[in-house]
């Protein structure tokens, strides 16, 4: 099989010659799964040349012809040989599948396509986002509450992790509906005693919990609400963002990375969204393709006090934290969520760590913590998205990997750098208040 490519404003056209059956199939798959993975949304196939088409062959194209349509996208045959048309035809695709009155890229004039009216739409819909750019990305900012602002609870001691001293006076149950995101250390259950020896890295937004378990399984979980449901963890210490009303975030904020970058570091964007809210601190939660992300999870609870003296230094450690040496979770779709801050992070100070180092004109170094839950791969939406179905269609339609406390690896030579994203949507709001202790009311 061979295939091959044209672009035009909106829209790819690959043109396949060969056979189209079960060992081939798999060909076309690999190459529209990596045409979306570059940001295609609207695919023409130029099947004139395919001779034959099987059933694997046709399970593909309505795979992908699916996939690209949950996300606003389209998949078209822009021109078929009869073969094609006649098994499209006795599996009752042909409307579905063939659009042969649009034209392919060749018969074009000037080689720009008419942009589908799917984009027409969703473009009209929303006033133009104002950009800003950076070294390897460009972020496109919309609009959503100008008034929205949050207010921070600061929960436990995360002193008590160096010890492994957590007891039931340190856990507090905190529910998270829609308005509310967290992160921290927490597991799902009724009470302490329940979770006692599971506690591991927690995520929660947009209604929805997941966290790694530290009871050996090594297989994330989660709650998603239901119905009038709100999810609720067990929480030894972390960070609860909650919005002043019914929309919590100020912006959302979509980025892609420059093609001569290919990627954009967790700080980079941090820097871009504090820039855009001009202010020192933000709350973020970000859906992102990420190239792959860098961090740690606990590997026992640390609920019982150990024996060991210096549990979290060399070798003991090893007992301890689970790091990634390389990049993991790589071409994922990850769930981020944390707080950002630009210089002085003031209260924040003792959960918050460096990201990046800035120079003396910039505003100071990037600080942060964000936990992160790690799916397997999906195409984002472009546009003006929701977070709510956003999460909600992760959790419903892609697997849930792993949950990691997301960290800066700098070491000299050695040092991995940074969790690193192709292209996502990053809903923020600034910080108005932080609270210390208690439960967010």
């Amino acid at each position: 099989m061979e295939i091959t490519k044209r672009f035009a404003t909106d829209l790819v056209e690959l043109t396949v010659k060969g056979r189209l059956d079960g060992y081939w199939a798999d060909h076309l798959a690999g190459a529209l799964e990596e045409e979306i993975r570059e940001g295609s949304h609207h695919i023409l196939l130029d099947l004139s040349e395919v001779g034959f088409l099987s059933s694997a062959g046709v399970g593909i194209l309505v795979k992908f012809y699916k996939q690209l349509k949950d996300i606003q996208g389209s998949l078209s045959v822009s021109k078929s040989s009869s073969q094609v048309r006649k098994v499209l035809e006795i599996s009752g695709l042909k409307d579905v599948l063939l659009s042969e009155t649009l034209p392919g890229l060749n018969d074009l004039a000037g080689g720009h396509a008419a942009r589908p009216a799917a984009v027409k739409a969703a473009s009209s819909v929303f006033p133009p986002p104002t950009q800003v750019d950076t070294p390897s990305a460009a972020f496109k900012v919309h609009t959503l509450a100008p008034d929205s602002r949050l207010e921070c609870h600061l929960l436990g001691d995360p002193g008590l992790l160096q010890q492994s001293r957590f007891s039931s006076e340190n856990c507090r149950r905190v529910e998270f509906p829609d308005s509310r995101f967290g992160i921290g250390l927490g597991a799902l259950g009724e009470h302490f005693e329940d979770c006692q020896g599971r506690f591991g890295e927690l995520i929660a937004a947009a209604g929805a919990v997941a966290y790694l378990p530290t009871d050996g399984t090594n297989v994330a979980d989660y709650v998603v609400a239901a119905g009038t449901s709100t999810p609720e963890a067990q929480i030894c210490y972390g960070i609860v963002c909650q919005g002043s009303g019914p929309q919590p975030f100020r912006n959302l904020v979509r980025f892609e990375a420059k093609k001569e970058a290919a990627s954009v570091t967790i700080a980079e964007i941090s820097r871009a969204c504090i820039k855009v809210a001009a202010v020192g601190r933000l709350g973020i939660v970000m859906v992102a393709e990420a190239a792959g992300l860098m961090g740690a999870a606990l590997r026992r609870s640390p609920t019982q006090a150990a024996s060991e003296s210096a549990r979290f230094q060399f070798p003991g450690i090893r007992d301890w934290l689970t790091f990634t040496g390389d990049r993991a979770y790589s071409r994922c779709v990850a769930l981020v969520a944390g707080v950002a801050s630009a210089g002085d992070a003031g209260e924040l100070a003792p959960l918050v760590r460096p990201f990046d180092h800035a120079d003396a004109n910039a505003d100071g170094p990037i600080t942060g913590h964000f936990h992160a839950a790690a799916f397997s791969y999906s195409p984002l939406q472009k546009g003006e998205i929701d977070l709510k179905s956003t999460v909600k269609g992760l959790f419903q339609k892609q697997a849930l990997q792993g949950v990691l406390h997301l960290l800066s690896d700098d070491r000299t030579i050695a040092g991995a750098g940074q969790s690193e994203f192709v292209r996502g949507a990053c809903w923020i709001a600034p910080i108005d208040e932080i609270l210390p202790e208690g439960n967010p009311r």
